[in-house]
């Protein structure tokens, strides 16, 4: 099994992303790119088309793999929608605080859409910057409404 890396833009950033047939081992976000393609469904998600990230798998889904219900548990948010820190733990059967060591942890965001999830009193934090968690949603909401 090759593993491919490789990179696509969003923006100013660059989304790297490192997978093989179909499951995504990480992504992340960066000022430079890589030579390399990414799958086709998550170029197709961050320049603005239908969401289909759910036909990709996640490392960070498998089971045993740390903070896995979590995980499992965001990636049920609708594409456009998003959950409180609250509302993730109830449904993962963890607590807040859990959820948020796990979004920051997260080694497939965009995959496990820790974006989607936001504290009760506003947006919440993102890594590397919060700016890409607002473009996000707003990309979100635009594909929406092209639906």
């Amino acid at each position: 099994m090759a593993v491919i890396e490789g990179a696509c833009r969003f923006g100013l950033w660059w989304v790297h992303v490192t997978w093989s047939k179909g499951t995504v081992y990480s992504v992340r976000f960066a000022r430079e790119g890589v030579d390399g393609p990414v799958p086709s469904q998550l170029r197709s998600y961050l320049n603005g088309r239908a969401c289909r990230l759910g036909e990709l798998s996640s490392v960070a889904t498998a089971q045993g793999a740390p903070y896995a219900a979590v995980y499992q548990a965001v990636r049920q948010i609708p594409c456009g929608e998003t959950r409180t820190y609250a509302e993730v733990g109830t449904r993962a059967g963890t607590s807040p605080r859990v959820v948020g060591v796990a979004m920051r942890r997260n080694p497939t965001p965009l995959i496990v859409p820790c974006h989607r999830v936001v504290a009760a009193g506003g947006i919440g934090g993102f890594t590397p910057d919060i700016s890409l968690k607002m473009d996000l949603l707003k990309l979100e909401k635009n594909i929406l409404s092209h639906i």
